[in-house]
């Protein structure tokens, strides 16, 4: 079956997230099914967002998943062919689920397609080959990969091979960061192709996510988990050799930032016990 509004459903993994989901989901038409996994396991969180959209279920998490297990336990509660990857930070403008169906009516076919940040100077895709491709082209066109924050799976053709059958979709090794190029990168290694349809803008505020009063232990983790990902990436794809080779810089530079943040909350927290404020 193809692209519709009828065979799409949309996933959002949420974490301290209330600040800005609510736009999110606003921006997404009324008839698309929306599943929220929400990491905090908050179920306050669950019942007012189900209480307040008709549309909207809220899956809540026995721990914080992350990002690549966390979408994999929303799409399976997906009953559509595609599922739309979400972040909560992300808006959808009044056009973009009509252009990106539209769109995709044109292409033979497709493992991922994703409409375009509105931001011109941080695409979120890398060309295919920058050498057949224009920066103002008005047509879909095929790309190495695309940033997980907005981004269609064909659930369907997927599960048709071998190495994504059973909603193998996300590596779960993968806690934060780079899971999405690690799902691209299988994507094409298996000769699929994924799109990205230029006249299908969304609005992406970009580190939002998560609620602002949170951000120094948001730092802490997402320097820990960058080490990690792009380890463990570049192993998995490449060897040992050139994960290390590769991550050494990034490793010692991402280990001062995580030293530094660490540092800086135990600060806060003996300040607090001290002086009570």
């Amino acid at each position: 079956m193809t692209l519709s509004i009828q065979n799409l459903s949309v996933v959002i993994v949420s974490f301290y997230s209330e600040d800005v989901i609510h736009d999110c989901i606003k921006s997404i038409p009324n008839e698309i099914k929306i599943i929220v996994v929400d990491n905090s396991g908050d179920k306050l969180f669950k019942e007012n967002i189900e209480k307040k959209y008709n549309n909207v279920e809220c899956i809540l998490s026995s721990e914080n998943l992350g990002m690549g297990p966390g979408n994999n336990l929303g799409l399976r509660y997906v009953k559509t062919d595609y599922a739309f990857i979400l972040n909560p930070d992300v808006i959808l403008k009044k056009n973009t689920i009509d252009e990106i169906i539209s769109e995709s009516n044109k292409i033979q076919h497709f493992s991922i397609i994703a409409p375009i940040s509105n931001k011109e100077d941080y695409p979120n895709y890398q060309l295919d080959d920058l050498k057949h491709q224009t920066k103002h082209t008005l047509n879909p066109f095929k790309v190495k990969s695309v940033d997980g924050y907005a981004m269609i799976i064909n659930l369907k053709r997927l599960n048709e091979l071998e190495s994504f059958k059973n909603n193998n979709f996300f590596d779960e090794n993968i806690f934060l960061y780079l899971e999405n190029d690690d799902l691209c990168k299988r994507i094409i290694d298996n000769n699929e192709n994924i799109y990205v349809v230029p006249s299908s803008k969304i609005i992406h505020l970009g580190a939002s996510a998560v609620d602002k009063k949170y951000n120094q232990q948001v730092e802490l983790s997402r320097n820990w988990h960058w080490i990690w990902s792009k380890f463990y990436y570049n192993k998995k794809h490449n060897g040992f050799f050139s994960a290390l080779t590769n991550c050494l810089p990034t490793f010692i530079s991402a280990l001062i930032k995580y030293f530094f943040y660490l540092i800086t909350m135990n600060s806060k927290k003996k300040k607090f016990i001290c002086t009570g404020a």
